[in-house]
């Protein structure tokens, strides 16, 4: 079993007197800024000049800088950039302003664990991740509750990467919670697979699937997209709250058959052997180079299938379908 740091196990003195920047102003960069800063920790933070993130920090009570400046400045710098430009951030503005002592947080282990940023011996280097959006990370703390995170030291040199660590969990929230130790490459390597075989790639291949069978036999888009795809909400919502087995105790007996019976026929061991293949190309770094070289050239693969699921039926049915929905823009 992990094992799991609670609050009795952090103490916020590791941080006093340190500075923490967190670059990239985000959802999660605004949460976690807000958070540490309302924890009493001094925090700075950096995106773009002028952008929206920019304003959102003006308007939080910050004085945004650049990332050069961030880094300059902090004695713990934070990387809340996308993936795929977290490593020229870190190389332009992070890493000449590297100094003996400081540390390197990650709440994503991608660029380390797949080299796109390779830090100097002569700092921490460590994980705090939350397992929930930024809006949900600043909303359970204000409300005196926090989200569960993971902590991983990648790298150690002070002595306490472990206690900085969840010092900074406690400094968001995480620890009200608890906090799961795990590794960069853990970390990484499974969000990413659940990324792709389940929560996104997974799910909206499934959903598109079912759809696209309904309307071939001839029944009303409508009806398809109410069954396949908004009422996925429903079940979502009841293993969120009890797993699987409290959302078996809650739907009919013929949605549970249903279930169990069929479900591993859609979900077979075809599919299963198809999972193992994307984990092996995420494990292997194949998945990582492509991404990358994909950003390099500008993004074309990306565009193209960006624009071509924009077009699907799915999208211009479900868009008149929750036009009549009003509770859903509230």
């Amino acid at each position: 079993m992990a094992k799991v740091y609670k609050e009795k196990d952090a103490n916020l003195k590791e941080l006093k007197g340190m500075t923490i920047a967190v670059i990239g102003y985000g959802a999660q960069g605004r949460a976690q800024s807000l958070n540490l800063r309302d924890s009493g920790l001094k925090v700075i933070v950096s995106d773009l000049k002028g952008s929206a993130n920019w304003k959102q920090a003006q308007k939080d009570r910050f004085k945004p800088v650049s990332a050069k400046e961030a880094a300059q400045k902090a004695d713990i710098i934070q990387i809340l950039t996308q993936d795929h430009v977290q490593g020229m951030v870190y190389r332009d503005s992070v890493e000449p302003n590297l100094t003996e002592g400081k540390a390197l947080v990650f709440s994503h282990g991608f660029n380390i664990h797949f080299k796109q940023i390779k830090p100097p011996k002569y700092v921490d280097v460590f994980m705090v991740a939350p397992k929930g959006p930024g809006t949900l990370v600043r909303e359970m703390y204000e409300k005196g509750m926090g989200v569960p995170c993971l902590v991983a030291v990648f790298q150690e040199y002070s002595g306490k990467a472990l206690n900085k660590a969840l010092a900074y969990a406690k400094g968001i929230g995480g620890t009200r919670a608890g906090v799961i130790e795990t590794t960069f490459k853990e970390e990484t390597e499974t969000d990413l697979f659940g990324e792709q075989a389940v929560l996104c790639g997974g799910v909206t291949e499934l959903i598109k699937a079912g759809f696209d069978t309904l309307i071939k036999a001839g029944y009303q888009p409508e009806i398809a997209y109410f069954e396949c795809c908004h009422e996925l909400k429903l079940i979502t919502d009841l293993i969120y709250k009890s797993g699987l087995a409290g959302m078996r105790q809650i739907i009919s007996d013929t949605a549970e058959y249903g279930d169990l019976s069929r479900g591993p026929v859609v979900i077979d061991k075809a599919v299963r052997k198809r999972m193992e293949k994307i984990l092996k190309d995420i494990q292997s770094g194949k998945f990582a180079k492509e991404w990358m070289r994909e950003n390099e050239k500008k993004r074309p693969v990306f565009t193209k299938l960006r624009k071509r699921d924009l077009k699907h039926p799915l999208e211009v049915i479900g868009k008149k379908l929750r036009g009549m929905m009003s509770w859903i823009s509230k």
